[in-house]
């Protein structure tokens, strides 16, 4: 099913903001190495859309 998606709506949308590729790094405990990855991918900045669909998590178990 779709739905009519207004413009104003996806400009304020919080995945539109830029953020730092180290920032984003340390708040989502990412290592240097997927880091670096990252940082070739993108530069220094990307949006938080970008980076939380490319960034490559290792699972966490107990």
């Amino acid at each position: 099913m779709s739905s009519l998606v207004k413009i104003e709506d996806v400009n304020e949308s919080r995945l539109r903001e830029v953020w730092s590729v180290e920032d984003f790094s340390r708040r989502h405990r990412i290592g240097k190495e997927e880091e670096a990855r990252l940082r070739k991918l993108f530069g220094d900045f990307a949006t938080k859309q970008e980076l939380l669909s490319n960034a490559q998590r290792p699972p966490l178990f107990r």
